[in-house]
């Protein structure tokens, strides 16, 4: 009777009458939560599909997974989820991993010099994020967050009604945070200080001076320190990488960190978070975390036991994944410095690099549509990172091999000399 009903447009319980025929449905309504999440890297896909369709050659340096270019996995670590997978350990596991992977991750951040007091291992290191920040922020709460930075915690935050509260890395510095400027902007509403360490977008390696006095601005402030580390092992030039929850271990600090740059496995999806600091302090959050993982039951089985194999065997992969992108850095940082009206502070780490737009005025919204659609060369806009007031960078990634960075470069040195004269800018 109700399928009946339903026919006929009399049902009035939650599905509509018809109008004219036809189901009358109003517009659903997104929660208005959703309204400030962007995601600069994965949006600009649309003006990238645009320059397809009028037959541009798109040059990809947008997205930072190594496997979409010239790097593979290593075989150990496919071999060891594979096994896992045909010893038939693909249910549930415990939600925050396995006894093995934790181990591991444990022997590993000793290494490090950080003591854990809890480790949960996540899909991706995203979702590590995503507990930590959602475990600790309430609506109305802010978050001290590097502009530029990973837009991941901006989106977090404004799923969760927070705030992100600011502080700019200072490009004249090699692009390192101001300890002052960070203490400047703590309130009362205040609840953590995110770092990007080697940072994404601009390449930064933070110094160990700068940690130390971030940290003692979250020991005075009671703040929680986010780090995330994801790229830890990828530093040039005789560089060292510090894990701020080694340089302070009194403070509560959640590190992030996972398969996906070092161990070249984005896809894997396995991330984890570390927390670290006085037991007495972390074990409410900590239980608060813990929550959120049960709730999602846990992330993959299998490929959990790739972690042991990564982080303690062979890591051969290094050394050579570190001279090639060594080598594209270099092109990287040369090429774009030798373009009139760009410039570009030397990325110490990852494989990103943040250049500058030097002409007054200029959106890089604007540069990098244009850009794109003219020449395929696909680069991400600054603003989708953040950055301070009044100028204008984007985003590249050097990850392409040396041979396709030299053509992108080339097409952007053209291309920024026409985008200036038409709008009769002197260089």
């Amino acid at each position: 009777m109700i399928d009946k009903v339903r026919e006929e447009g009399q049902y009035q319980g939650s599905t509509p009458l018809k109008v004219a025929g036809k189901m009358a449905f109003p517009p659903i309504r997104p929660a208005r939560r959703t309204e400030r999440i962007e995601y600069a890297v994965r949006d600009i896909v649309v003006t990238a599909e645009e320059a397809a369709r009028r037959g541009k050659e798109l040059l990809f340096l947008n997205i930072g997974d190594p496997i979409q270019y010239d790097f593979f996995t290593p075989r150990p670590i496919v071999e060891a989820a594979c096994k896992a997978m045909l010893e038939n350990l693909t249910g549930y596991s415990a939600s925050a991993g396995v006894d093995e992977a934790i181990e591991a991750i444990r022997r590993e951040a000793r290494r490090a010099g950080i003591e854990p007091v809890d480790i949960f291992i996540t899909t991706g290191a995203s979702e590590a994020i995503d507990f930590a920040l959602t475990a600790l922020v309430n609506s109305g709460d802010n978050v001290l967050v590097p502009y530029p930075g990973y837009p991941l915690y901006t989106a977090i935050l404004a799923k969760l009604e927070a705030e992100p509260n600011p502080y700019y890395l200072r490009e004249e510095a090699g692009w390192q945070p101001d300890p002052e400027e960070i203490e400047a902007k703590v309130n009362e509403r205040t609840r953590a200080i995110v770092l990007i360490n080697p940072n994404n977008p601009t390449g930064a390696v933070f110094s160990r001076e700068v940690l130390l006095a971030i940290a003692e601005i979250a020991r005075r402030h009671r703040l929680v320190i986010l780090s995330d580390e994801i790229y830890d092992k990828l530093v040039f030039d005789g560089d060292r990488h510090h894990s701020i929850a080694a340089l302070a271990p009194d403070v509560p600090v959640v590190t992030f960190n996972g398969l996906s740059k070092c161990y070249l496995a984005p896809g894997f999806r396995i991330g984890w978070g570390i927390v670290s600091g006085p037991a007495e302090v972390v074990s409410d959050y900590i239980e608060a975390i813990h929550k959120l993982a049960r709730a999602r039951l846990s992330t993959s089985h299998p490929k959990q036991y790739a972690i042991p194999v990564a982080l303690e065997g062979d890591q051969s992969h290094l050394p050579a994944v570190l001279e090639k992108l060594r080598r594209r850095r270099d092109l990287t940082y040369k090429m774009l410095n030798e373009i009139p009206g760009i410039s570009c502070v030397k990325p110490r780490g990852a494989f990103y690099a943040f250049p500058r737009i030097e002409i007054p005025g200029v959106s890089d919204r604007e540069f990098v549509r244009e850009l794109i659609l003219e020449t395929g060369v696909v680069v991400v806009h600054g603003s989708g990172f953040g950055e301070v007031p009044g100028t204008a960078h984007f985003r590249v990634v050097f990850l392409p091999p040396e041979e396709v960075l030299e053509r992108a470069y080339t097409r952007l040195a053209e291309f920024a000399e026409r985008f200036f004269r038409r709008r009769g800018l002197t260089v």
